[in-house]
């Protein structure tokens, strides 16, 4: 029944929000329902024996065998205390930035909540792409409606990638259904088409992973990205790069990995590749912005390029980091865009070359963007060093592909490139020269100091004590390699 409260809290909330007129009541009310939502995704991860507790299930279509399942194991406990987490900190992040319509904005902020609860905790297909959608469409309104000045072209791309990658989606979804010999959409049938033979494995494949590639994103189907982030309103941005980008990861660990193993393991150079392509030229790219928010989109891009080469090198300990990855990195992403809304609202202004001088003017501010910038390079200490670790580890000792060496040498370039942009944007808005747009800065407010501070929080904590992550992320990770493994033995055995 939690995981069933999980969903029904934020979409219950978001559709309650639609009601209210008074603008502080609006915002109270979001940031009372998503505490509601996190106190219940950490009695999930609690309740570890409480197994009936952490999956729901009842007939929903039954016309075509698909059931309303909902299921928190260890990768949904993960992405559900992340989106539950992140929640509360970006409405009081944002508690002083102004909308229009905000009974519309903080409506469908909430119901994409609920959307990615059910990516992450649904059991059966047909259910995840209601989910899928459910989280993506209020993404489409709030960036056309609350978006930059080019807002409408940038969503415009944003809804032709997505609705093409749906698209695939879907299609390899039904064809799945079909394969299956109790024609069901539940998600342990599609396990059991594993040892499908032939060019059904590879069609599979690349329907699926189309669909999730360009949600990831991995290059070169990125080039939505950018644009999205820079001309949506700040909190979306923090949900699309935070929570949502991790539907893309979590598709490919549990739609794809497990389901079709023998054409993951067949195409995995070519998808390691691309990758590799994508960690350097987003890094590259990031070095040249002179944009906070195009380069920390660059930044993204990167860092999740390295989680699909350590997905597709298919070992334990790679997969693991991954998971634990997903997690710290949407919190150091999440904290970067609140420092980067909190400096465009007071100077008006992104640009580097406009910026300077911020450290004495606001120390708070220095201090926590030093912080996340820092973890999100995967400082040691920093939440982010220990899932990239076990990531590197993972590519370089894979036995699956003979360019082990080669991707891992490319993925730990991109090490040294985020030192680069990231000590280089620090460099200029904090310890630059003071000018007329920044000569009377001022520090941060009490609500933003709250929201920084608990990423701040999450970052030592896990990086000092990762143990409960891991302890989150092993069963899980070890039962997904298990899958993939004894589907490959039998084919490479035959």
């Amino acid at each position: 029944m939690i995981v069933l409260l999980l969903f029904l809290v934020p979409l219950i909330g978001g559709l309650v929000s639609f009601f209210l007129r008074e603008d502080k009541a609006i915002r109270g009310w979001a940031l009372l329902v998503s505490f509601v939502a996190l106190a219940l995704a950490i009695v999930g991860n609690v309740s570890s024996t409480a197994e009936t507790s952490l999956q729901y299930s009842t007939p929903w279509l039954g016309t075509l065998n698909s059931n309303f399942a909902l299921k928190l194991d260890g990768l949904g406990k993960i992405l559900c205390l992340l989106t539950a987490v992140a929640y509360p900190v970006i409405f009081l992040s944002t508690w002083n930035s102004t909308y229009r319509k905000p009974y519309n904005f903080f409506g469908l902020m909430l119901l994409t909540q609920a959307g990615l609860i059910g990516v992450f905790t649904s059991m059966d297909a047909l259910a995840f792409y209601f989910f899928w959608e459910l989280a993506l469409i209020p993404v489409y309104f709030l960036c056309s409606g609350w978006g930059g000045e080019r807002r409408v072209q940038a969503t415009f791309k944003f809804f032709i990638y997505t609705f093409t990658g749906s698209v695939l989606m879907l299609i390899g979804l039904l064809y799945l259904y079909f394969l299956t010999p109790d024609r069901s959409f539940s998600i342990e049938s599609f396990y059991r088409l594993a040892e499908i033979k032939g060019w059904n494995q590879s069609l599979v494949f690349w329907l699926l992973f189309g669909a999730f590639a360009v949600k990831m994103p991995i290059f070169p189907f990125h080039t939505w990205q950018p644009d999205t982030y820079e001309q949506s309103p700040t909190a979306v941005t923090m949900v699309l790069s935070g929570l949502m980008v991790k539907m893309g990861v979590y598709g490919m660990i549990r739609w794809v990995m497990p389901v079709v193993p023998n054409a993951a393991w067949s195409w995995g150079d070519v998808v390691s590749t691309l990758a590799v392509i994508g960690v350097v030229y987003a890094s590259i790219l990031a070095i040249q912005q002179n944009d906070l928010k195009r380069l920390i989109a660059y930044s993204s891009i990167a860092h999740i390029g390295i989680m699909a080469l350590a997905i597709f090198s298919e070992t334990h300990i790679a997969l693991q980091g991954v998971m634990m990855q997903m997690f710290n990195h949407g919190i150091n992403i999440i904290g970067l865009w609140i420092v980067v809304e909190l400096i465009e609202r007071q100077f008006g202004t992104r640009k580097l070359s406009e910026l300077g001088g911020l450290a004495a003017k606001a120390p708070s501010l220095a201090i926590l963007l030093v912080v996340m910038a820092l973890a999100n390079i995967s400082l040691p200490l920093t939440n982010a060093f220990v899932g990239e670790f076990m990531m590197f580890s993972g590519i370089f000792g894979t036995t699956l592909t003979k360019y082990n060496v080669v991707f891992t040498v490319f993925a730990l370039l991109s090490i040294i490139l985020a030192a680069v942009y990231m000590l280089t944007m620090i460099q200029k808005v904090f310890f630059g020269e003071v000018n007329e747009r920044t000569a009377n800065a001022v520090d941060i407010r009490l609500s933003e100091k709250l929201a920084l501070s608990i990423l701040v929080v999450l970052v030592f904590a896990f990086g000092v004590y990762p143990q409960p992550l891991l302890n989150i992320t092993n069963g899980f990770a070890e039962s997904i390699i298990n899958t993939s493994t004894k589907a490959l033995s039998q084919t490479l055995s035959r």
